[in-house]
């Protein structure tokens, strides 16, 4: 494997992977065409800006040397998060209309089954020894549970105690807890020991944080600003609320609620999130999760080139991208 980015390695296999994707709706048989067509609407629909599909395969590659024989589970790893973001644009009434040719029940089942049934069908379908594809299984059932509980524990949002400890056990559910599920499965699949699969689950569990602090900037920077249209109770909105002066945290607070359908609230608690002090400590924090990750990935070692592309996706997840206002 020559050295190369997680970009263009996805380039390499995209085709490979949409195969097993194929692959999988076509074994549902005739019987279920209506099933299969909605899938594909739903993967068609709900496209991904970054191809983290390939995160298998990198952790197969740093273990073997050869990312291929991990196809099955980039195909399992899309299809998972196909469905959470769906899932999660339904949550945060954001969802970019529904898929073509679908009614909204209609992706609705599409996301539960291709989500959950059709991954578990893919990984039982493998010529791989039972205790393998037991524990294979195993991932994917045990994932949502805590995926579902960090997604409630957004949605609920406790404003008032809303200390980053608790922002991140939100992050470690609906983020961290479906990167470990992946990476621990890649992990299996290359039939590493325990202790090393040990550490691709804390290695995919941190890198699942850093990943949605990524995305937490990148929702300011693109302008959607859907966090504070949501009322999400993000990381940076934690720090904020601990940087407050004392008394202004209620103000704080009433401007997250506010900012819910408020431009004049949005850009003045943007203001309050892009202080100086709040940036240098999300930034403190955001190289905490970082080296963490570069300490488990050097723990791990293996192959060079798939270890460099698993620090390239650290580096990009782990950078502040924000600027403090003047």
């Amino acid at each position: 494997m020559t050295s190369l980015s997680y970009v263009e390695l996805h380039r390499r296999f995209t085709g490979e992977i949409d195969a097993a994707l194929d692959a999988a709706l076509d074994a549902l048989g005739p019987e279920s065409e209506s099933v299969r067509d909605a899938i594909a609407g739903l993967l068609r629909h709900q496209q991904m800006k970054y191809p983290l599909s390939v995160l298998p395969l990198l952790v197969h590659a740093a273990e073997t040397g050869a990312p291929g024989p991990a196809v099955p589970l980039s195909a399992v790893h899309l299809l998972w998060w196909t469905s959470a973001c769906y899932f999660d644009d339904l949550a945060d009434s954001q969802a970019t209309g529904t898929p073509e040719g679908l009614g909204e029940n209609e992706a609705l089942l599409a996301a539960v089954v291709g989500g959950q049934a059709l991954p578990i069908r893919i990984v039982q379908a493998q010529p791989v020894p039972d205790a393998v594809r037991n524990a294979l299984t195993a991932e994917i059932v045990n994932c949502w549970f805590p995926a579902v509980e960090g997604q409630l524990r957004d949605l609920r949002g406790d404003r008032e105690g809303a200390a980053r400890e608790a922002v991140v056990a939100a992050y470690r559910g609906k983020s961290g807890a479906p990167f470990a599920m992946i990476t621990a499965m890649a992990g299996i699949w290359a039939g590493a020991d325990s202790g090393r699969i040990r550490l691709w689950r804390e290695f995919g569990d941190v890198f699942g944080i850093l990943w949605q602090l990524f995305n937490d900037q990148e929702d300011i920077l693109s302008g959607r600003n859907e966090d504070l249209r949501n009322g999400t109770m993000t990381y940076l909105l934690s720090c904020a609320l601990e940087e407050a002066p004392p008394g202004a945290r209620r103000h704080v607070l009433a401007l997250s609620g506010a900012a819910r359908s408020s431009g004049r609230a949005r850009q003045e608690l943007m203001d309050l999130l892009l202080a100086p002090a709040v940036l240098r400590r999300y930034q403190k924090d955001l190289e905490m999760f970082r080296d963490e990750a570069y300490r488990i990935l050097g723990e791990l070692g293996g192959h060079e080139e798939p270890s460099a592309a698993l620090r390239q996706l650290v580096d990009q997840s782990g950078g502040l991208y924000l600027r403090a206002t003047a």
